[in-house]
């Protein structure tokens, strides 16, 4: 008898050792993260945006955490190289990807990609965001938007817009104004924003749809005529967004954020995010953000989360509805 009860209490013992181990785990887990070096993934070449803002914030934590934060610059296919490498990494925290919104457009525009940026990628929070404008050379007859859309409109086939590149936010974006005003603006792609911009400022572009960072030093050498975005750039408190105009689904921001491998445990991809906003809302981090031309991003992942999701569904229905389609 006496040696059935203490088998029974041994075996409850047990079992209440186990379970706090199993509870205490998390914590554990939460507590030594990090311990080795991380490494931010950049898909993109060395010296723009994207890698600016990396090494920004690997510099911080750094200096916070004490573990090596190496900026890895992966370059190739549109970003996707860098986004499979991340999206295929172990899923420890240690291994981050720094995006643009070009994450979420390419799966409607590319057959075959080897990841699922909304399956295989956990949001960690924004970084930043930037609005972008229509907008005209300054000699361009056109004042404001609706006299654009009826100069273009009485002489169809005449007028262009200039993008950085086929399914880019900027193509999206002018094919969607062709589709809502019903006018036959012809796209014209170049390789990135700098030959865009200085296309657009010499009149050789009838029109052009350039993000505020890139616009921001050639302001005064265009016209813009709308913005994207719910609300009005600081900087141009008199140009209208276009859902003042009575046009929709031109909200979406331009958008740079870090994410995780999908299956990297939840505390880890917390105590990132809050890091990472105790670093965006440093003076010297806000100041060089702002200094990009860009507007400081922060917020938990499931709000950031929430953005992406809802982003991919309006250029899903974009892409799709302006039968954009890139070449293999």
């Amino acid at each position: 008898m006496k040696t059935s009860k203490m088998r029974r209490l041994c075996i409850a013992a047990g079992i209440a050792a186990g379970l706090t181990a199993v509870l205490a785990t998390p914590a554990l887990a939460q507590t030594a993260y990090p311990s080795q070096p991380l490494k931010l993934v950049v898909p993109y070449p060395a010296g723009g945006a994207t890698d600016t803002l990396a090494r920004t914030i690997g510099q911080k934590l750094q200096e916070s955490w004490g573990q090596p934060a190496l900026v890895d610059n992966r370059p190739g296919a549109g970003g996707t190289i860098g986004n499979s490498f991340v999206a295929k990494a172990p899923a420890d925290g240690y291994t981050l990807l720094i995006a643009i919104t070009a994450l979420i457009q390419q799966p409607p525009l590319m057959e075959k990609l080897p990841y699922d940026p909304l399956k295989d990628l956990a949001p960690v929070t924004m970084v930043a965001r930037s609005p972008s404008m229509l907008a005209v050379p300054l000699d361009s007859p056109a004042k404001d938007l609706k006299s654009f859309i009826a100069m273009v409109k009485a002489s169809p086939g005449k007028y262009n817009f200039g993008s950085y590149g086929a399914g880019t936010s900027s193509h999206i974006q002018g094919a969607l104004l062709n589709m809502q005003a019903g006018i036959d603006l012809v796209h014209v792609p170049f390789q990135g924003a700098a030959p865009l911009v200085t296309n657009l400022v010499g009149g050789q572009l009838a029109s052009a749809f350039v993000d505020s960072a890139s616009a921001r030093p050639h302001l005064k050498s265009m016209r813009p005529l709308a913005v994207t975005g719910t609300q009005r750039m600081p900087g141009l408190p008199d140009v209208p967004t276009f859902a003042e105009l009575g046009y929709h689904s031109f909200d979406p921001y331009g958008w740079f954020g870090v994410f995780l491998p999908a299956a990297t445990p939840a505390p880890v991809v917390q105590k990132l995010s809050e890091e990472i906003n105790r670093i965006l809302h440093l003076p010297d981090v806000t100041a060089k953000i702002e200094a990009l031309g860009l507007q400081v991003g922060g917020g938990k992942p499931e709000e950031f989360q929430k953005v992406v999701r809802t982003d991919a569904a309006i250029y899903a229905k974009i892409i799709k509805d302006a039968n954009i389609r890139l070449a293999p």
